[in-house]
């Protein structure tokens, strides 16, 4: 995971992960910020049957909130300090069964505006070893000036 991009706010990291931290949802699933970098962010999630479909795969509605949060906590990355994130809107390409013991997301901004930021994500489930590529997404997030953590 790499990034060209240049954060505005010198503590981005720790912000990031207080936001992560503090977000319920990814407590409720057990997913971990593994990784931030300005523009870029990756996080894992191991399996559990909460988690998982009919046929015992992780969930597509799992792979897209994992996809969404690695592509939101990239963008958010390179917003100032007073500042949320908010998604626009995401596209969501499911192209394999998430079917393994951990699914990992990687976000990476694309174009970061004043206002708007589109960044991708490729999710992956790792399987006996293996690593598969399993969703691809693409989104547009807001910047909420002035509506930073509290």
């Amino acid at each position: 995971m790499t990034s060209r991009f240049e954060a505005r706010d010198p503590l981005f990291e720790q912000r990031v992960r207080e936001s992560f931290r503090t977000q319920p949802l990814m407590a409720f699933i057990g997913a971990e910020l593994v990784s931030v970098k300005p523009g870029a962010c990756a996080i894992r999630l191991p399996f559990r049957t909460e988690l998982a479909q009919q046929n015992g795969f992780f969930h597509g509605g799992i792979v897209g909130t994992l996809a969404d949060n690695a592509g939101g906590f990239a963008a958010y990355a390179l917003m100032p300090s007073d500042s949320g994130v908010l998604t626009v809107e995401y596209k969501l390409n499911l192209m394999a069964p998430a079917n393994g013991e951990v699914l990992i997301a990687e976000g990476e901004v694309v174009r970061a505006g004043r206002n708007l930021v589109v960044s991708r994500a490729e999710v992956y489930v790792e399987r006996e070893g293996r690593r598969i590529h399993c969703a691809s997404m693409q989104q547009t997030l807001m910047t909420m000036h002035g509506k930073g953590l509290a």
